[in-house]
């Protein structure tokens, strides 16, 4: 049959030039069909950028024929089984995507990573680093010493032969060259590096980096290209036409704009949808605004839009895309639409009619928001946490399950709608289903019901604008941090000691205080260095457990280790007490053995449990 459409006329355009998705394939690989429904995904949704991470640490995955050791040796690494795991796109292969995008107005951009996050490039070829070598592909996650030596000419020879052949591959205006996350221990003591500085009279390795970066954007807009990099390629001066690629929050867009410099806005807080739904869920999305606050008219126009960035360290190409929907929805509305024009709630009706469609082409959708919601309740003598679990999504059924971290205490069932009060510590898992088909993974929630959850708080020192870890309260807010230590309940600071004081509504007898501690050494996260208990009854007069940790249940605080675990320190009391404090010592600078050497550390804290009656 015939269908007739009346006579209309549409005006739309979009709010902001730069609609991007990164894709992460370097961490793990993706096929090339996988890569072709990624770019219909964003073409139909309007979003016209695919930031394309190739290289890291972890695998090289782009063919250079001049170097051919960069996929043969770069492109597998080797897992702890003993197994390889990796894989590679040739020219040609390359060559077929740009040319399927070009074809859905997506425009392709290469991230070629230097001077950092370049282990599988120097596997392969180690005479470019500082050290010589041998290397072998990172098979962990995380930030290491080894970079590309900037005192040796023939650095940068390696790099303009591999982005000519890149050059010749991508017909974008742009080239990503990262230049994120540079320790610079290796370039302090290297004497071609040291040359360096002295040669170009540098003031120190930051201003080497901007040498690094700005002698690669120089041999690129020789060949017509533009650069963009991450916001650390602002430090030691920024680069004459970079764009800037803001991450770890608004800020380094701002300056950049600030600069005359065209930017891109991807924070952590907004834009990581490797993040769990409890740190960036659907609305979080959807409340994103690229332009920084502070910015004259003028220089809002060099806000040229924003990014959504899917990292790959901990998902495989068969969990990527339940991690994308449906937060690339409200991305790329926030991306089209200008803000006066934006409501949640009209949103959300959009929505549930979009998803038939996302239905009908099969697209493996995640959940809007975390089902789980802790919030604090008392009732006449009991302290503990009061969960509301949200009523079921559409076509989602399941129940939550606690289990309590004591075996003396059995695992309770409830159903989706219901709200359940916790006293005590456990974890509750909401186990889902949709259309009768399990989701991928259980929702998890620790939590710690005690008696001081949600007292009044004053922390001594600064939030972590990447990791607030829910503000004020967030250290006694019944949740607890999990093994995931972006899940938005972690407060972290970076070269900076922790504290917290706790007024408890009234004096108790206390029977024991922790505090859980996050290590991960491969991220630069550190157990302090000592943490101190203290509990008083008046606030003048206090008591004091003070823990070392260097000998505390053999934690060693700067010892090598490559565990990625969460070490709880507690301490028993027998004391009345209203008021409680925990007080925690950075370990300073990452050691001379760690792959940051003299990077600050950081350290991660959640939740001073307070146990009495």
């Amino acid at each position: 049959n015939d269908h007739k459409i009346a006579c209309l006329s549409i005006k739309d355009k979009p709010k902001f030039k730069w609609r991007g998705m990164l894709l992460d394939c370097s961490r793990h690989f993706m096929d090339i069909n996988f890569i072709k429904r990624y770019i219909d995904l964003l073409a139909f949704h309007k979003m016209n950028v695919l930031h394309w991470h190739l290289t890291d640490d972890q695998a090289w995955r782009i063919e250079i024929k001049q170097y051919p050791k960069l996929t043969s040796m770069g492109s597998f690494r080797k897992q702890k089984d003993g197994s390889l795991y990796g894989g590679f796109y040739s020219q040609e292969q390359i060559t077929d995507i740009i040319y399927y995008a070009s074809q859905r107005g997506v425009c392709v951009i290469p991230e070629i990573e230097l001077p950092g996050h370049c282990i599988a490039a120097l596997a392969a070829y180690p005479e470019y680093s500082c050290s010589g070598g041998p290397f072998e592909v990172e098979t962990d996650w995380g930030v290491f010493k080894e970079i590309y030596c900037a005192g040796n000419d023939q650095t940068f020879t390696f790099l303009e032969n591999i982005l000519d052949e890149v050059i010749s591959l991508f017909p974008s205006e742009y080239i990503h060259i990262g230049g994120d996350e540079v320790p610079k221990y290796r370039w302090e003591r290297c004497e071609k590096c040291i040359s360096r500085m002295v040669d170009q009279e540098l003031e120190d390795v930051h201003e080497l980096q901007s040498y690094f970066i700005q002698r690669i954007e120089t041999y690129l807009n020789e060949k017509g290209k533009k650069i963009i990099g991450w916001d650390e390629i602002l430090e030691g001066g920024l680069a004459q036409d970079a764009t800037v690629q803001s991450w770890r929050s608004f800020e380094g867009a701002a300056q950049a704009a600030k600069m005359g410099h065209d930017a891109i806005v991807s924070p952590t807080s907004h834009a990581y949808f490797d993040y769990n739904l409890n740190a960036i869920d659907l609305k979080k999305v959807y409340s994103f605004d690229p332009i920084p606050e502070g910015l004259t008219e003028k220089e809002s126009l060099h806000i040229i839009g924003g990014e959504c960035n899917m990292w790959t360290e901990h998902a495989p190409q068969d969990i990527v895309e339940s991690k994308i929907f449906p937060r690339m929805l409200a991305m790329a509305e926030v991306l089209w639409s200008p803000k006066v024009l934006r409501d949640f709630e009209g949103f959300q009706n959009r929505k549930s009619l979009h998803d038939q469609r996302l239905i009908a082409w099969g697209v493996d959708s995640g959940l809007e928001s975390d089902p789980l919601n802790a919030t604090w309740d008392k009732g006449s003598d009991v302290f503990g946490v009061e969960v509301q679990v949200e009523a079921a999504l559409d076509r989602i059924e399941g129940e939550v399950i606690f289990t309590p971290l004591s075996s003396r205490l059995t695992p309770s069932h409830h159903e989706l709608g219901s709200r359940i009060f916790v006293k005590g510590e456990g974890v509750l898992e909401a186990v889902l289903t949709r259309d009768g088909r399990p989701l991928r993974d259980a929702v998890l929630l620790p939590v710690a019901g005690h008696i001081g959850v949600h007292s009044d708080a004053s922390i001594g020192h600064s939030l972590s604008p990447y990791y607030p870890g829910g503000g004020e309260r967030g250290l006694a807010d019944g949740r607890l941090g999990s093994i995931d230590f972006r899940d938005g309940c972690w407060q972290a600071t970076q070269s900076e000691n922790m504290s917290i004081t706790l007024t408890l509504p009234q004096t108790i007898q206390l029977d024991s205080l922790s505090m859980q501690c996050y290590r991960y050494q491969d991220a630069w996260i550190f157990l302090p260095q000592t943490l101190a208990f203290g509990w008083s009854v008046d606030g003048v007069k206090w008591e004091e457990s003070r823990i070392d940790l260097h000998t505390y249940s053999g934690s060693h605080v700067l010892s090598p280790t490559d565990a990625q675990d969460i070490v709880r320190i507690a301490c028993a009391v027998d004391a009345s007490a209203r008021f409680i404090r925990m007080e925690a010592v950075n370990p300073g600078s990452c050691p001379d053995w760690h792959d940051a050497a003299s990077s600050p550390s950081w350290m991660f804290l959640d939740e001073l449990v307070v146990h009495g009656q």
